[in-house]
């Protein structure tokens, strides 16, 4: 009776610690600075009607992101070059939409990115308009053969290579996806 008293005892601790343990792993830290996945809210289309019509605008706010981080997303349709996409620093900074925020100028080289299955060029830039909504900006423009997204990520502080890879996780997303395939007809 002891024996299996004893056994209980411990059949219980240790499934006391496994419960302990697991919640402790799956509860959010409220103390952290940012979330292990950004919560991106879409919001208002700031800006007129110009020839490529209205985007989507998705903001990450600090809790979730580090810094407010402000997303706008355009598809252009037939804009891009079929055969090569966004080859280069060029076609990036053709094709995007820093136009949208004001005057900008790269803080260095552009490189290739992948969103689904779709390829593209990221690159950092500095924004110089006054009363500007942040200080940089990165600029990620991708493809589907002949039509393209370009994606504008406005950022609060001066170090965008830290959320970078946020928006490009975002832009994989299927929220952000869904909306690329409706508006690009795939």
């Amino acid at each position: 009776m002891r024996r299996t008293a004893a056994i209980a005892v411990a059949a219980i601790s240790l499934g006391s610690a496994l419960a302990a343990s697991l919640l402790w792993l799956y509860v959010p830290r409220h103390a952290a600075a940012t979330s292990a996945t950004p919560v991106w809210q879409e919001v208002t289309w700031p800006f007129p009607i110009d020839p490529w019509g209205k985007g989507k605008s998705f903001r990450c706010k600090a809790a979730d992101c580090g810094v407010e981080v402000t997303l706008y997303l355009r598809a252009k349709i037939g804009l891009c070059n079929c055969a090569t996409g966004v080859a280069d620093d060029d076609d990036l900074d053709r094709m995007g939409d820093t136009v949208l925020l004001g005057e900008v100028s790269p803080l260095g080289s552009g490189h290739p990115i992948r969103i689904a299955w779709m390829n593209g060029r990221s690159r950092a830039y500095t924004l110089h308009s006054r009363g500007a909504p942040g200080k940089t900006l990165v600029s990620v423009v991708y493809n589907e053969r002949c039509d393209m997204i370009a994606a504008t990520a406005v950022i609060g502080h001066d170090r965008p290579e830290t959320i970078e890879p946020r928006v490009i996780e975002f832009l994989g997303s299927s929220t952000a996806m869904h909306w690329a395939e409706v508006t690009l007809g795939l």
